[in-house]
């Protein structure tokens, strides 16, 4: 109970499968689309792949448009920070070779794991792929956790990793 960062970071030492793939438990992304995430990796390509809501193709459920401009404008800073072109920084949705995931060390608990690893795979000059996924975004009614404070969590991640390692 102590947070994304915190499980996925208590996940990755344990796992033994060639493949990692992170999926949020909220169920905002399809498990069905698992073959879409890992295919640029099985063809030899990819070391990590991103999930993006943002790069078209399947369902996206409409919602929120400050949080959509929240996560462009910090995955803007994220690129910039990394010289990547992503368009969907936050996803939680990623793939990683289990030999690229357990080399990282993982420090945040929370949220602040999608700015946290984007840096650390970006440094290690990895062949980071992103494919479009299909998004069923959930209301606060309906259990939607991440707020404001999250993306300023983000913007010191950003910074953190980033500039000051």
């Amino acid at each position: 109970n102590q947070g994304k960062g915190a499980a996925l970071r208590t996940g990755f030492a344990k796992v033994t499968a060639p493949l990692v793939i992170v999926q949020d438990a909220d169920l905002e992304y399809d498990p069905e689309e698992y073959g879409i995430l890992v295919s640029p990796i099985l063809a030899g390509k990819a070391d990590v792949v991103f999930g993006s809501r943002f790069a078209g193709s399947g369902a996206h459920r409409v919602l929120y448009f400050w949080h959509s401009v929240g996560n462009k404008f910090l995955t803007m800073l994220s690129n910039m920070a990394t010289d990547l072109n992503l368009t969907d920084m936050e996803t939680g949705y990623k793939v990683f070779k289990r030999e690229v995931i357990q080399s990282i060390k993982i420090e945040e608990n929370r949220f602040g794991f999608e700015p946290e690893i984007t840096a650390k795979v970006a440094d290690m000059n990895l062949r980071i792929y992103e494919v479009p996924i299909s998004y069923y975004g959930r209301t606060y009614a309906e259990g939607k956790k991440i707020g404001w404070k999250d993306g300023f969590s983000a913007l010191r991640c950003i910074f953190k990793y980033n500039f000051l390692r």
